[in-house]
């Protein structure tokens, strides 16, 4: 069991950092292409599916912030 929680940690600060990057990357100045932002799209919605698992309280404010990028980012791609 001591083993799970570790892992389970290790799960959460990858999301943490992972989050961080997809919310760094949707930044308009950063991806700029339809593709960019439709792969952006893609990895906010793989993200959320992971933190829905997630206990860690920095995994869901991190999606709350990205399902808030997640429009634009579907409305820049689709032009």
């Amino acid at each position: 069991m001591k083993d799970i929680a570790k892992i389970d940690r290790a799960l959460d600060e990858t999301l943490v950092g992972l989050g961080n990057i997809v919310l760094n990357l949707a930044h308009p100045s950063v991806s700029r292409t339809g593709d960019e932002r439709q792969a952006l799209a893609k990895s906010v919605r793989q993200f959320t599916l992971c933190a829905n698992k997630s206990s860690d309280h920095r995994v869901h404010e991190l999606r709350v912030q990205l399902q808030a990028v997640k429009p634009t980012l579907r409305l820049v791609s689709s032009k």
